[in-house]
């Protein structure tokens, strides 16, 4: 099994010092540098140079320079997607994004977990945990998602938390770590 077949698995597998791998991040890295430096005006350039790098992209996507993400194919998003400034997606396991996903500036998303034990990580060994995020989801600023999160359907993530754990649709959650406060449907 190759490196890359083991991070896209989940096993633990050698993301610092494989070839192939470094190989892969800098590409996208090559791309990510590249989308930063188009005009904020030249939409079409924008557009065509964010397909190159996502795995799959819907229609009508707005992402706000500046963007870094590891690999980018691992990254697919459905219609109206809106990330504001500075967000960084650590991508070696898939991240998903439903449609009409809107995401404040300086969010980081990352699939990227490093073992307990100092030995296997100073081997430069991580493992990957999937990402998704539902329809029609608004994650304030400065929200974190860690490795193996899933954020439901018509959430609302309020600002500054840490998403450690499954938030449910129609949930609105904040805090570190964050939680569920209400349903969306509930008067308050």
């Amino acid at each position: 099994m190759t490196e890359q077949e083991k991070m896209l698995a989940g096993e633990l597998y050698d993301a610092n010092y494989n070839p192939d791998l470094i190989k892969q991040r800098t590409q996208c890295k090559e791309l990510c540098f590249d989308y930063n430096h188009i005009r904020p005006s030249d939409f079409e350039k924008r557009e065509a140079t964010l397909r190159k790098i996502f795995g799959k992209l819907g229609r009508n996507p707005v992402i706000e320079q500046p963007f870094v993400c590891d690999y980018g194919y691992n990254i697919s998003a459905g219609d109206s997607l809106y990330i504001n400034h500075n967000c960084v997606i650590l991508d070696p396991a898939q991240v998903t994004f439903g449609d009409h996903v809107f995401i404040a500036p300086n969010c980081c998303f990352s699939t990227a977990t490093h073992p307990i034990d100092p030995a296997q990580r100073n081997r430069g060994l991580e493992r990957a945990l999937p990402i998704r995020i539902g329809n029609n989801v608004w994650i304030g600023a400065n929200v974190t998602v860690l490795p193996g999160v899933t954020i439901g359907d018509n959430c609302v993530i309020g600002a500054g938390s840490v998403v450690t754990r499954d938030i449910p649709a129609n949930t609105i959650a904040f805090g570190n770590p964050c939680r569920p406060h209400r349903k969306i449907d509930e008067k308050k």
